[in-house]
């Protein structure tokens, strides 16, 4: 079955581009190409794609109000031109699984749409742990009481963007119990997904901004 999806942008030649080159997958559908919020919408109301690519930056109703319209409804994926935008933190809160750049290479923006309708968010590119580090301050609002000890290391690690393999092998456990963490981790702070458990350790001061994964 194919992924059905709706590709939102007010630049004619980006989202032409980028439907021309999903269209060209074997297991990918675009159903629609749209150039602003309301009609992204109104597209995934009436044709229920499994994802929908918005364009941060649109006439009348913008990237942002779109993604909390339909949240829940596709999976979310936004467009911008830059690469530490507040607006795509302001998106990822709203119900967006990750972003993109719109000079994301052809085989990176098939990749993506194909994780994120798979269900995963998409937190690979270290950008959107620069994104959430800048833009997130620790809250005294977000508090972690319920989780274990492992469990607050699991979401530290995942905070890093580290894969479940990545987890299992600096816990020194099997990925299925990283599996379990995470899934208790999402259960108990009623989180979405995986970006969303991002959002949280960095609200909580479990993660500290500007303090990046890599060497």
């Amino acid at each position: 079955m194919s992924i059905r999806v709706v590709v939102a942008d007010d630049q004619e030649l980006v989202r032409a581009g980028f439907a021309m080159i999903l269209d060209a997958q074997p297991d990918v559908e675009v159903v629609a190409e749209v150039g602003d919020g309301a009609a992204a919408v109104a597209a995934v109301r009436e044709l229920r794609p499994d994802v929908v690519l918005l364009d941060v930056r649109m006439p009348g109703v913008d990237g942002i109000e779109a993604a909390r319209a339909v949240s829940g409804a596709a999976k979310v994926l936004m467009l911008t031109t830059f690469d530490v935008d507040e607006y795509v933190f302001e998106a990822l809160k709203a119900g967006a699984s990750g972003f993109l750049l719109k000079d994301v290479r052809r085989d990176d923006l098939v990749h993506a749409v194909r994780v994120v309708a798979a269900g995963e968010a998409l937190l690979a590119p270290s950008v959107t742990r620069k994104l959430i580090a800048r833009f997130t301050a620790p809250s005294p609002t977000v508090r972690l009481p319920a989780l274990t000890a492992r469990e607050q290391e699991t979401l530290a690690l995942i905070a890093k963007g580290l894969t479940n393999a990545e987890i299992a092998a600096a816990m020194v456990v099997t990925e299925h119990t990283v599996k379990t963490h995470v899934s208790n981790v999402l259960a108990k702070l009623g989180l979405r997904d995986r970006v969303q458990a991002v959002i949280a350790a960095y609200e909580s001061g479990l993660a500290v901004p500007g303090v990046s994964s890599s060497p």
